[in-house]
């Protein structure tokens, strides 16, 4: 069946404004434990002066002496990712899922392949945000004594340029981070949908796919969190200035394990499972009410946005 003129101009615009805010959404609301979460990944265990005792203990001190804007350290840099990112990433999934469709593969295979593919593009799209975001969160000054996004960016190009050192660090990690997790969380996400049965009734069938989401952010969030904690350690403070002691992915895993072990401790692995539990009920709710909205509209007549609240179901798992 052919596509009608504009057709795929109309699913990209849809699918970048359904990605977009239903993005938006979950980085207001998630931010906070992201400065979290980044703020353990970056201390040097118990023996660093700086580290925080408990999960606990962060959010108090974080309040303490830096305010409540302290946990919107670095927001403006992933809201300023988000649309390209979403974009990046659902636009390619489909269509390597295409290319993959000419292989002789089965089909868990080649929804994880094309996770892994469409999280290594969206890896190089975000990774100068991420470099920009992490170098935010991880300052303890007072929100209103820290830069402005654009300064830090400015700062980090001026003193270290645009290259793996300055502006692209910890690319390799981010690599392996948004490709991992792609990877897991489709390959799951869509083969365990196909093997639990299809409930006619709306809530139930939301709950259904919201709950297999959930599962595969996850497992997803547990698997890549060597890569998250490698990233995060290259991409902030490193221990000595002037010194940088966290250069390449592998490398860096290698000295974290040696130094402190392979066990990540129970703050971090909460802050990932809650962040994770949170972001996958912001986003599934979020992209629901886009989707009824635009079933909304096609009743209204406008026919050429009947593939809309399919595509928000069959990808974003609504």
């Amino acid at each position: 069946m052919s596509r009608k003129p504009g057709g795929f101009l109309q699913e990209a615009s849809h699918q970048i404004a359904a990605g977009g805010s239903a993005g938006l959404v979950e980085i207001c609301l998630m931010h906070p434990l992201d400065v979290v979460k980044t703020r353990f990944q970056i201390q040097r265990g118990k023996t660093d002066p700086t580290s925080y005792k408990s999960l606990g203990d962060s959010f108090r001190t974080i309040f303490r002496t830096e305010g409540l804007f302290g946990f919107y350290k670095g927001i403006f840099p992933p809201i300023m990712a988000e649309t390209p990112k979403r974009a990046v990433k659902f636009f390619t999934f489909e269509q390597y899922k295409k290319l993959l469709g000419h292989a002789s593969l089965s089909p868990g295979v080649t929804f994880a392949v094309a996770g892994l593919g469409s999280g290594l593009t969206e890896a190089v799209v975000v990774n100068p945000f991420e470099v920009v975001k992490v170098s935010l969160q991880a300052k303890r000054n007072a929100f209103t004594e820290q830069p402005s996004t654009f300064v830090q960016a400015r700062q980090i190009i001026t003193t270290e340029g645009l290259g793996f050192r300055g502006l692209n660090k910890g690319l390799t990690a981010t690599l392996g981070r948004h490709g991992v997790f792609n990877m897991v969380y489709f390959g799951f996400y869509f083969n365990v949908k196909n093997i639990i049965p299809v409930n006619e009734e709306p809530t139930l069938e939301f709950l259904r796919k919201f709950g297999i989401g959930l599962v595969s952010g996850t497992i997803a969030s547990i698997i890549n969190i060597p890569f998250d904690v490698a990233k995060s350690r290259i991409q902030g403070p490193q221990p000595e200035p002037g010194e940088i002691k966290y250069r390449t992915c592998f490398k860096t895993m290698a000295t974290v394990y040696k130094e402190e072990g392979c066990q990540m401790s129970v703050e971090q692995q909460n802050t990932s499972q809650l962040k994770s539990l949170l972001a996958v009920s912001a986003y599934s709710y979020t992209l629901r009410m886009i989707a009824e909205v635009s079933g909304f509209i096609q009743r209204i007549g406008s026919q050429n946005h009947e593939t809309w609240p399919r595509w928000c179901s069959d990808a974003f798992g609504l």
